[in-house]
């Protein structure tokens, strides 16, 4: 293309050249027609040089289109990572480290994550710190276990306004809305649960009266909140009497500390001890066997547990643990599929509940329902406790 418009204009110039000295129309003739063949190759060159110009231009608008595709497809601009936050509660219990193991086995780099773990330790202030830094990191979504279910909403709006998706586990958060979706337990069901698992038992023994000692979870957690509402709702219906609730902040230390004080202050007062997990029920039962308390089926006292770990089933096998509810600790299979939602332009569910059972041993298994639905339990087995976490 080149080649071919030089040559036109050369030959131009050596029509005009040899016909510089002749005279009259001729020359003149001759002069216009050089003229317009210049004028013709000049504009020749010009659209030849438009069109390369729009040629550049597109390749580089479909090598541009190709990068930023690459880039999506890639999760991350981290080595093709999808990068992840977690701020966790803490390790207070068999629960929590479950949850933890869960996340950092499903969001591993080998599974094509990049995962920043942060334990919190019961501390709200350094929870939500943990959050502020992620955001500085600019990872691509956020995990929160909120230690207390209020005082998110500012923190919520700066992950929002930095373009960063929260998904929340396990507990909730009660002051706004601005997460995607959160994944976890019915706590109020599970409250429930044992309060109707109890009337049934009840009636099974032949216990008319029941005079009960809560110990609760750590005060203002949406587990706190669900399952001491739960179980209330039935002991009001029922008209027991709750004869005390303290915390013992999921721990085994603080479960032991309120049920030696109870031994003291409700000695021969109470038939039913409630804690509200199984590292408090640890602690519960070491309190009451240094004070003589007999507990556990076909002695005084009922003991009833939550999230029935592992050592909590062993304990339900042994006699010891009259029933336990379980409360589902691995959240993170679940939330890897609503981060697939999002990668791939799609709208994940708002709540997102996860399985659970009720366990006891078959001395135990009683029917009841929650709310007009038929509840199903699990006997404990060796093969059951092998399978559970």
């Amino acid at each position: 293309m080149k080649k071919k418009l030089l040559g036109t204009l050369l030959s131009a110039a050596m029509v005009m050249s040899l016909l510089a000295g002749c005279g009259g129309a001729a020359a003149d003739t001759a002069a216009d027609t050089a003229t317009a063949a210049v004028e013709e190759a000049t504009d020749t060159a010009a659209d030849a040089a438009e069109d390369a110009a729009a040629e550049v231009v597109e390749d580089t608008e479909a090598a541009a289109d190709a990068v930023e595709e690459a880039a999506a497809d890639a999760g991350s601009s981290d080595g093709g990572l999808i990068s992840i936050g977690f701020a966790q509660v803490g390790h207070e219990s068999d629960w929590r480290t479950a949850s933890t193991k869960s996340c950092q086995d499903v969001f591993s780099e080998a599974n094509g994550y990049d995962l920043s773990f942060v334990d919190c330790d019961n501390d709200e202030a350094a929870q939500k710190e943990a959050v502020r830094s992620f955001i500085e990191q600019g990872v691509d979504y956020i995990i929160i276990d909120p230690i207390i279910a209020t005082g998110w909403d500012t923190v919520l709006t700066e992950c929002e306004d930095a373009g960063i998706p929260v998904i929340v586990i396990d507990r909730t958060i009660d002051d706004s809305d601005k997460y995607v979706s959160w994944v976890g337990s019915n706590f109020l069901t599970e409250g429930k649960a044992a309060g109707e698992w109890l009337k049934a038992y009840a009636e099974k023994q032949g216990i008319s009266e029941i005079n009960a000692l809560v110990i609760s979870g750590s005060t203002g957690a949406s587990a706190q909140i669900g399952r001491s509402d739960g179980f209330k709702e039935i002991a009001d219906r029922e008209g027991w009497t709750i004869l005390d609730e303290q915390t013992g902040d999921f721990t085994e230390a603080g479960g032991q500390e309120v049920m030696e004080s109870y031994c003291k202050s409700y000695e021969g007062k109470f038939n039913v001890v409630v804690c509200q997990n199984d590292n408090e029920a640890f602690g519960a039962m070491t309190a009451m066997d240094n004070a003589g308390v007999a507990y556990g089926p076909g002695n005084d006292v009922i003991l009833i547990s939550f999230d029935a770990c592992t050592a909590g089933l062993e304990d339900v096998k042994a006699g010891k643990i009259s029933a336990d509810f379980e409360c589902n600790p691995l959240a993170a299979p679940f939330v890897e599929q609503v981060i697939q939602q999002l990668q791939a332009g799609t709208t994940p569910d708002k709540e997102v509940y996860m399985e659970e059972h009720w366990y006891a041993l078959p001395d135990q298994i009683v029917d009841f329902s929650i709310d007009g639905a038929a509840q199903t339990m699990t006997e404990v087995t060796d093969d059951v406790i092998a399978a559970q976490y």
